[in-house]
């Protein structure tokens, strides 16, 4: 399997503030654009944590070995 990079990131804002989540741009080495979806989970600290690992673990389980 080639070298992979993971992209992501997070922060923490008062769930009412939140209005509107778009994707994030990603610039290419080869000069082409690329996107990240941006997902939101919202709950307590240990809801959105359990949230994440799941998530995590179903990231992993859909991607394709190489």
């Amino acid at each position: 399997m080639a070298n992979l990079v993971m992209v992501y990131g997070m922060r923490l804002l008062p769930a009412d503030e939140v209005a509107k989540v778009g994707d994030a741009p990603i610039e290419l080495k080869n000069g082409n654009a690329a996107s990240v979806t941006m997902h939101v989970l919202e709950g307590s600290r240990e809801q959105i944590e359990a949230q994440l690992r799941l998530s995590l673990d179903a990231f992993f389980d859909f991607y394709p070995e190489r």
